[in-house]
Formats: structure tokens, C-alpha cells, sequence
């Protein structure tokens, strides 16, 4: 089962939101939060799987919430942004502030469930759309694109300078993580497993000491991948 945590400062909205979510058999709301400071404490009491955050809340509100539970070594929780506002401002510090998904409120039932799910396993969600967004923002404060490096072991820079070594196949994988391909898509293009996949995938994400996929794709294009 897949632990919620419900973050909003809404009472009907937490109410629609747990309907939504038991329905589909697999997920459990162990908790819910109608303020930032809630949040940031039962996420470290409940310890649930996925957080989800609204914005706007007294108190603390999502994003500093957010904020305090991803630099909380002892809180391994995933958050996803549920809000009404699709603003740029609130997308951006999100993900800065360390989100691994950021959804709409006006999003369909099996939207929800289906972004609790993605976020449980470990991958970012963003719709296409926001992709696009988020990379159009980085790649207007991010440095000029070095070529595309084949060599293996070739050396990349992360957006603060590091120096990071990828093989062959890890900047294929990357490549291809940056076309939004799922680990099934890329396993397909590349002949070989989709358990291959993940490994190569939880790789990179050590390596490029990023916490997801959108992360990575933002360091692709930093570097010519994409």
C-alpha cells in the first residue's frame, strides 16, 4: 500500500482527495495536515510515502513546508504539489525547493491517482507542457552547451561546475530521459531489460546527484544530451 499524507487547507478538499485516492485499492491516507507546520510534523511522525501539498496555507505555506521536509534527512517522503494556481512562480520554487511533482487541482481523478503512484515509485511527474516550462526557464540562466560528448567515461559539468563522469550508455539513457520516454520506452529502444533500466536510471541520478528525472533532463540540456 502506498502511504498518503494529505496536506490542504480545505477540510472538503482533503475529504474529495482521500475519496479519490482509497478508491483505487492501492493507497492509504495515514494523515492529514491543514497547515504547513502540520505538514513538516506528521510527515516526520507518519513517515508516509508520498506527500500531497497544497500552496496557499496559513501558517507555513507549501512550499516552505516542502522545503523543510526534503532537507530532513530522517523524512524519505516524496511531495507532490496539488494547487489551483498554474503560476510559473509556484512551479519553479517547487521543484527548487526540492518536489518531486507538481499537479493542478483541476486534473482528473485518475490523474491523482496515477501522479501518487509515479511519485511512490521513485519518478518525477510533470505534464509535457510544465516540462517544457521548466527547461525554457533553466536553459535561460545555464551556461552554453558543450558538444555532445560520446566518448565513454566523457566528462560533464553539473550546473555548479562538478565535473561528472558518464559512460556511453548512461548519456543514452539520459538522452533518451530527456524525450520523456519511460524506463519501458527506453528499455525497448535500447535492446535491453527494463530492470537495466532502473539501474542505469538510479545511476544516474547518483551520479548527477540530482533527486529525479526532471532534474536530469535539465542537466542534459545543460550539457548538449538533448
Amino acid at each position: 500500500m502506498i502511504r498518503v499524507l494529505l496536506v490542504d487547507d480545505h477540510a472538503v478538499m482533503r475529504s474529495g482527495f482521500r475519496m479519490i485516492l482509497e478508491a483505487g485499492g492501492d493507497v492509504t491516507v495515514v494523515g492529514e495536515a491543514a497547515t504547513g507546520v502540520e505538514a513538516v510534523h506528521l510527515a516526520t511522525t507518519l513517515q508516509p510515502d508520498v506527500i500531497c501539498m497544497d500552496v496557499q496555507m496559513p501558517d507555513m505555506d507549501g512550499l516552505e513546508a516542502t522545503r523543510h521536509i526534503v532537507a530532513d534527512p530522517a523524512v524519505a517522503s516524496a511531495v507532490l504539489i496539488v494547487t489551483t494556481f498554474d503560476r510559473d512562480d509556484y512551479l519553479f520554487a517547487a521543484l527548487e525547493a526540492g518536489a518531486s511533482g507538481f499537479l493542478l487541482k483541476n486534473a482528473g481523478a485518475d490523474e491523482l491517482v496515477s501522479a501518487v503512484r509515479v511519485v511512490a515509485g521513485g519518478d518525477a511527474l510533470l505534464a509535457p507542457e510544465v516540462t517544457r516550462r521548466v527547461i525554457a526557464r533553466f536553459a535561460t540562466t545555464a551556461p552554453a552547451p558543450s558538444p555532445a560528448p560520446v566518448a565513454d567515461g566523457a566528462t560533464l559539468l553539473t550546473a555548479a561546475g562538478v565535473p561528472v563522469e558518464l559512460t556511453e550508455r548512461e548519456q543514452e539513457v539520459l538522452r533518451l530521459l530527456a524525450q520523456a520516454r519511460s524506463n519501458a520506452e527506453i528499455a525497448t529502444e535500447l535492446y535491453i531489460g527494463e530492470a537495466t533500466v532502473k539501474t542505469h536510471v538510479s545511476n544516474l541520478l547518483a551520479k548527477l546527484a540530482v533527486r529525479d528525472r526532471v532534474a536530469a533532463v535539465v542537466f542534459a540540456h545543460r550539457n548538449g544530451l538533448a
